[in-house]
């Protein structure tokens, strides 16, 4: 794990991009995805979740990878780890079934840097909290956030019902109605980190 408030932004332009086989969404709407988180928190208590912040930047302004599904809905790349699984691995383990191509010499170096968020969903609804509900004792799902230090180069494999999108923090900023409350929190969380612009 990387614990560093300096954080090294390549141009979009040192990434390669390509596709790979569409990565299907186990569920085709909200309310089967909250039936099925019903099930498995029955099955195996609360449902921990990571995702990665990948910064790269364009124009001088740091952007954040997100992946789109159809033409609105986006969501940073990770998922839930396996019941007892490291933080770290299971990042890195999500960042690869998302975003690296098949062939073992193609594996992005991740490297994981600190927790900056906490989201937490009391209920099996949609709505999650930066804290968890005083009167919440059981929560549904914790979720955390990361910092992804990119290498300068890195070939990413994008499934290909999914768009990578890189988008500048200043259009994240306080736009809650197209981003929702965790991505949309995201350059607050990162106000404290430097960003090192690098040309190469």
């Amino acid at each position: 794990m990387v614990t560093s408030s300096v954080v090294n932004t390549y141009p979009l332009s040192s990434y390669t991009f390509g596709t790979k086989e569409p990565k299907m969404e186990k569920d085709t709407s909200v309310a089967d995805r909250l039936a099925r988180m019903k099930v498995n928190y029955f099955k195996e208590g609360m449902r921990t979740s990571v995702e990665g912040i990948l910064l790269v930047q364009e124009h001088n302004h740091p952007h954040i990878l997100l992946l789109q599904i159809g033409n609105t809905f986006c969501k940073l790349p990770g998922g839930r780890l396996k019941p007892g699984e490291n933080e770290i691995e299971g990042l890195k383990r999500k960042l690869s079934s998302k975003l690296a191509a098949n062939s073992p010499g193609l594996q992005p170096n991740w490297q994981i840097g600190e927790c900056v968020a906490i989201w937490w969903r009391p209920n099996f609804e949609t709505i999650m909290y930066p804290y968890c509900p005083p009167h919440i004792t059981k929560p549904k799902e914790c979720k955390k956030l990361f910092v992804v230090h990119l290498s300068e180069r890195e070939y990413f494999a994008v499934p290909k019902n999914l768009k990578l999108l890189a988008v500048p923090l200043f259009e994240l900023y306080d736009n809650v109605q197209r981003y929702g409350p965790v991505i949309s929190t995201i350059p607050q969380q990162l106000s404290r980190f430097q960003f090192n612009m690098i040309h190469p």
